[in-house]
């Protein structure tokens, strides 16, 4: 994949990317969204039943892909996370490398804060680079979306190819445009279903 860093790509809508990435699923793709504005926006594209919106548990989105991707080694596993939310579990990417499940596939967004809690900066604001560190992990397949254009290349490459893939999506700050519904045993109960694990 393209190599670039956070800095010098443009910056992109998380809503706009997420409702592209949505866009672009066909196979009953899983899709974990992780805490916060990212399943904020993940749930505003419109509801399905293969998706599941992460609530209070900060950093887990890719090892909670990461078991359904080992689970069920035929669907392909989209996850959706926050820098903030991959900086507190950032260890997670030496795994998902060592497994190395091929139907894996990882965006973060990064607006180099903590959005959610108040726009604190976070470590990538201050020059940390979550695709340099996924690299050094051991995650071959890793790389900066440009723009959005660039980002559906790699991520329809990323959806045709076994993987895993980790693409980083610069983002502006912009809040999410809706809320999650907060009822996490019927979320739980509607994604099992979705993935037929019930």
């Amino acid at each position: 994949m393209q190599q670039e860093t956070s800095t010098s790509a443009g910056l992109m809508n998380r809503f706009e990317v997420t409702k592209r990435i949505v866009g672009m699923l066909k196979a009953e793709e899983a899709v974990i969204g992780g805490i916060g504005n990212t399943n904020f926006d993940l749930w505003a594209t419109g509801q399905r039943p293969q998706n599941f919106y992460m609530l209070g548990s900060m950093g887990l989105a890719f090892p909670i892909a990461l078991g359904v991707a080992l689970a069920q080694p035929e669907r392909n596993v989209v996850a959706l996370e926050g820098d903030g939310s991959l900086l507190m579990q950032v260890g997670c990417l030496a795994t998902i490398a060592m497994v190395a499940p091929t139907n894996l596939k990882m965006i973060v967004f990064d607006n180099g804060m903590y959005q959610i809690t108040g726009g604190q900066k976070a470590a990538t604001g201050f020059g940390a680079d979550l695709i340099a560190m996924a690299r050094g992990a051991g995650l071959a397949e890793c790389a900066w979306a440009a723009d959005e254009n660039d980002l559906e290349e790699k991520f329809a490459r990323a959806l045709a190819t076994p993987g895993p893939f980790l693409i980083g999506v610069p983002t502006d700050g912009k809040k999410a445009v809706a809320t999650t519904d907060r009822d996490p045993p019927r979320l739980r109960e509607s994604f099992m279903r979705g993935i037929g694990a019930k």
